[in-house]
């Protein structure tokens, strides 16, 4: 006999048991439920709601039954409807009449927004700790690689030299702000609803904010219905989790580029590649690619709690069980993802002189040729024009812009003189771009010193 009945006249049919029944993924929510039933049990006997030997005998087989759960001494039961109903049924089969007491002054509404709210908090650390973990291996690599002369591109085209450093350090500042909202959110979540009740609080003298601060709550939420009602921290984190994704995606796709062989820039580690079962040669980035994938899923996940929200009155509805597969989901395949990522990249190993060969292709220096001349009086675009026909002749004659003879320079224009050599120079073309921002020596010790903050700042917390 379920718990709520009492208006009924019949069981429900089974196959609506089964239908309703979210004991299946909600289980996961064990710990929080049953550190916010104690919480609430002490604040019962606290404010003489129940007696304080009734709260005090509530909390201790609370705790015994937690213990058995990770102990692995008690089962979910799959005919429980959801976690909340299996521990308060598992504690009043345990201590008889006084474990219905429990649930005074509360509400499944509630009690249910307290989980997720709990689940979500715990989770946001966990997320955290394994991008700090990918951005230190990034800015590792980062700061071995000032000095890797390689072509940044436009248009998946050859457009200017940069450094590998600033390439790496450019997803470094995505998954910083990645950091930054996922904080952002875990402080928009760290309000507490217990207390709202179904919809509209209770009449007994609770004392809401004694549960917070016992939870770690920093403050409590001030409507009801919104306390039961608002989803926005789920969705806020799926979002933060589809832009996390989104960065992490981008990268796989370079990782892919960057290990084929018509760029062969990186290689990836043995034991973090895959062979094809019918070409020996093949050495696969399955872990990329499965990054890459996984994004459409976190994105379709997103789509789910949006669609799911978006016409639901207030205030608690079925239809909001349906945010925890979504966002379980999607907690579990960013922090599998990320945490594999991180490891392929940690033990790749970068190609240098093939990045440096690839920048010396593609006149990717034909802007800082420009730029030469602009510096000795012409305008930008009367230079443009020169430098594009130069370019022209090049690919018309097999030469690049240091092969040039100084006598096919001064042809294009009479400006040019010997210092144009220095000027076309890759290594110099990436230091002379040292304002803050760009790929030079002084701005990659800015932009590395501004992601160790960063690291500093989330390692910890």
């Amino acid at each position: 006999m379920k718990m709520w009945q009492g208006r009924f006249k019949k069981e429900a049919d089974s196959s609506v048991n089964d239908f309703n029944s979210s004991i299946s993924f909600d289980s996961r929510m064990y710990r929080e439920d049953i550190t916010g039933s104690m919480a609430h049990a002490e604040m019962l006997g606290k404010c003489g709601i129940i007696e304080k030997k009734e709260s005090d005998a509530i909390i201790r087989e609370l705790k015994n039954i937690l213990d058995d759960i990770e102990k692995g001494n008690l089962s979910f039961s799959p005919d429980a409807e959801d976690i909340h109903m299996f521990v308060e049924q598992v504690l009043t089969e345990r201590i008889g009449d006084t474990g219905k007491r429990l649930h005074t002054a509360r509400s499944r509404n509630d009690q249910v927004a307290l989980d997720i709210r709990m689940y979500i908090k715990n989770r946001i650390k966990d997320i955290s700790k394994s991008t700090v973990n990918l951005l230190e291996i990034i800015w590792n690599k980062a700061s071995e690689n000032t000095d890797t002369v390689m072509p940044g591109y436009t248009h998946l085209q050859r457009a200017q030299p940069i450094t590998f450093a600033h390439h790496l350090l450019a997803y470094a500042f995505m998954f910083s702000r990645d950091l930054e909202r996922l904080w952002q959110t875990y402080d928009r979540c760290n309000v507490m609803p217990l207390g709202s009740g179904a919809i509209a609080g209770t009449t007994y003298p609770i004392d809401r904010l004694f549960v917070a601060e016992k939870l770690g709550f920093d403050s409590v939420t001030l409507n009801s219905i919104d306390g039961v009602s608002d989803r926005d921290f789920v969705l806020e984190l799926s979002g933060n989790l589809t832009l996390l994704m989104m960065h992490l995606s981008r990268f796989s796709e370079e990782m892919i580029l960057w290990c084929s062989g018509e760029f062969a820039f990186v290689e990836l580690d043995d034991a973090f590649s895959t062979g094809s079962s019918i070409m020996p040669q093949k050495k696969n980035p399955d872990i990329a690619e499965l990054v890459r994938g996984k994004t459409g899923r976190i994105y379709g996940n997103n789509t789910t709690l949006l669609t799911m929200m978006k016409s639901l009155p207030l205030a608690y509805n079925k239809d909001m069980q349906e945010d925890k597969e979504a966002i379980f989901d999607s907690i579990d395949n960013t922090i599998m993802c990320v945490d594999m990522f991180a490891k392929m990249l940690d033990t790749s190993t970068v190609q240098k002189d093939n990045m440096r060969r690839a920048a010396g292709k593609g006149f990717i220096n034909a802007t800082d040729c420009a730029d030469y001349l602009v510096k000795k009086g012409l305008p930008f675009r009367t230079a443009y024009k020169i430098v594009g026909q130069l370019v022209a002749y090049c690919i018309d004659n097999n030469k690049t812009l240091e092969t040039l003879t100084m006598e096919e320079y001064k042809n294009a224009s009479e400006i040019f003189a010997d210092d144009i050599y220095d000027s076309i120079n890759l290594e110099n073309c990436v230091s002379g771009r040292d304002i803050i921002g760009g790929p030079g020596k002084t701005s990659a010790k800015k932009q590395l010193d501004a992601v160790k903050s960063v690291i500093d700042k989330y390692k910890n917390i």
